[in-house]
């Protein structure tokens, strides 16, 4: 077949398997990355059929590192990271650290190498940026405290990849590979070795400093060049050439990886208010090139090795599961956060993806790691990704069960609640509202009271918050609302309302659960994101569940009506009338238009001047 055939069959036959093995994936509710993997096996030349071409495949799978890790820089934010810093930075340290023992253990009991053993454990210490994200956003986890802690923790992973892949050649050579220390004899390499790393990281603070101190203004400068000219194409391929054009550049002039070239232009790039309009251009094309790679990914993998070495992939497995569960778990209560927190960071981190692949492929490259090894992460990588929602359906099913037992979570939590500070501000209040969590929607209704006068204590995590409200006057309790004696020093025993702002429905429940076990007469004000919840919570008899995208839609109806001529008590009527029959209807999340005939029938029945 002609070579630029070969390149046409590649990313057709690529995409279209792509295409059936991530639909497929989607009709058994695992991930789509999955069915993309499952594509690559299916051209690879472990099985039947059309075999793609792997180098071909691979240097389109470099484009897919090049706009992954601009994806990535694109979304990268220092305030993010620093809002979590006590806990992400040392956590996924740690994490990282015994994840990689626990790797390398189990290499140097198979008869590998150090350096195979070193990134044999690496691959398997760092988890995957799409899963993780996907599964926080399907489950609304993404703008609370657990998922700024997982997205914050995976930041940390990623930068920690990235400083491997830059510092991974140098150390090949004394690793027993094929690095820039592999040459003369072994003491010339011993002695080259501090030289070698002086300069590697010598290129690369040059590169960040130049893309620091003259990116920062010349790339959102052009962008906003192409910009001014009010052609999208031309938009869309600045992003494009900026992107694979500065990883290329630092690939030729400073020497270092593609990937970290791609990670400080996105990073640079997010400086510019442009960011976000480039990340929505960029991402077709993200996506497709994505794709690629992990089918190029695929086709590396040999699926014998779950008959010819079962024993090794359940070990591998258990790592990626069961060990770095275990460490997660235990580090964030050792930084005490509560147990749901720590079950959440443990079932988001219980999978590896493409760091993984690429770690692995350099680790090749370099002749440090075994093809067997490859094989290993591909396999791990595989079943970890597969099994990962079934993870957090066992987190969610004991998140429920220690809502319903307090007391029992409590237990796990007494070093987590052990020596937290509190507001003794907080404390000699009656009949006052507990606000928990004080953010865009907590910080409105604190407003509110606070504009009528209205006596009321906030519960929050942050510490620098509740240092800015206690400064305002505010009283403020410093803590995890769901940690022993958290609510107690809330005084929630004489408190007349439990207001839980945050959108974690689990939380919720023990929240309440907690508060009635003190004050049974108190009322609840819950927010949601699942109607299931909000219908399970009214269930539970709380005095009024919200949920953000139904209110949306009937303020915006109420608008809506009142613009085409109705009069504000007829379109506050219908609205009121849907509202209270949305409570008492079984829930449907289909067909949510069905509501619309009914607008002429309320308004005639309500047709008085």
């Amino acid at each position: 077949m002609p070579h630029a055939s070969e390149l046409i069959a590649i990313i057709a036959l690529g995409l279209v398997f792509a295409f059936i093995g991530g639909m497929l994936a989607q009709r058994l509710k695992l991930p789509p990355l999955v069915g993309y993997l499952v594509a690559g096996i299916a051209v690879g030349p472990y099985t039947p059929g059309f075999v793609g071409n792997a180098d071909l495949a691979g240097q389109l799978a470099e484009i897919g590192v090049i706009l992954l890790m601009f994806g990535v820089g694109l979304h990268f934010s220092i305030g993010d990271l620093m809002a979590v810093r006590a806990i992400a930075l040392p956590g996924a340290v740690v994490q990282i650290g015994a994840a990689t023992l626990m790797g390398l253990g189990l290499s140097l009991a198979w008869g590998w190498g150090l350096g195979a053993g070193l990134v044999f454990g690496l691959a398997l210490s760092v988890a995957s940026t799409v899963v993780l994200l996907r599964a926080l956003e399907e489950r609304g986890l993404l703008d609370s405290d657990k998922g700024r802690i997982a997205v914050g923790w995976l930041i940390v992973e990623d930068l920690a990849m990235v400083l491997t892949l830059v510092l991974l050649p140098a150390l090949a050579g004394p690793l027993g590979g094929e690095g820039a220390a592999q040459g003369a004899g072994h003491g010339a390499a011993g002695d080259n070795l501090w030289l070698t790393l002086g300069l590697t990281l010598a290129k690369v603070a040059a590169f960040a400093g130049l893309m620091l101190a003259g990116g920062r203004r010349v790339v959102p400068w052009l962008l906003d060049q192409a910009a001014r000219t009010g052609s999208r194409e031309l938009f869309t391929l600045a992003v494009l050439a900026l992107a694979l054009g500065i990883a290329f550049g630092s690939a030729e002039l400073f020497g270092v990886s593609f990937a970290l070239g791609a990670f400080f232009a996105g990073m640079v790039l997010a400086e510019s208010d442009l960011s976000h309009q480039a990340a929505a251009d960029s991402l077709p094309l993200q996506d497709a090139f994505a794709v690629l790679f992990f089918v190029s990914v695929g086709m590396l993998f040999d699926p014998g090795i779950l008959l010819r070495a079962p024993l090794s992939v359940l070990a591998v497995l258990g790592i990626i599961l069961v060990g770095k569960s275990i460490a997660a778990v235990a580090i964030v209560l050792a930084f005490r956060h509560p147990l749901g927190t720590a079950l959440t960071i443990a079932a988001s981190l219980a999978q590896i993806g493409e760091f993984s692949f690429i770690l692995a492929g350099l680790g090749i490259g370099l002749k440090l790691l075994p093809p067997e090894g490859r094989d290993l992460i591909l396999a791990g990588s595989l079943l970890s990704i597969t099994l990962n929602p079934l993870f957090f359906a066992g987190i969610d099913r004991l998140a429920r069960a220690l809502a319903a037992r307090p007391g029992l979570a409590a237990r796990f939590e007494r070093s987590g609640a052990a020596g937290l500070p509190v507001g003794p501000d907080a404390a000699g209040r009656r009949g006052h509202a507990v606000v928990v969590g004080y953010g865009r929607v907590g910080s409105s209704i604190g407003r509110a009271l606070e504009a009528w006068d209205l006596p009321f204590v906030v519960v929050e995590r942050d510490r620098r918050r509740v240092e800015e409200l206690r400064a305002a006057g505010i009283a403020a309790v410093f803590g995890d609302a769901g940690a022993s004696g958290i609510l107690a020093a809330a005084d929630v025993a004489s408190a007349r309302l439990l207001v839980v702002a945050s959108p974690d429905a689990h939380q919720a429940r023990r929240l309440i659960a907690i508060a009635r076990e003190a004050n049974p007469g108190i009322d609840t004000l819950v927010r949601t994101h699942s109607d299931a919840e909000r219908r399970h919570l009214e269930e539970e008899r709380v005095g009024l569940v919200l949920m953000a995208e139904r209110e949306l839609g009937f303020g915006m109806a109420l608008y809506a009506l009142r613009s085409l001529g109705l009069s504000e008590g007829e379109a506050r009527l219908f609205v009121d009338t849907s509202r209270a029959e949305s409570r008492a209807a079984p829930v449907a999340e289909t067909e949510p238009e069905q509501g619309a005939p009914e607008l002429r029938p309320h308004r005639e029945a309500s047709a008085e001047p």
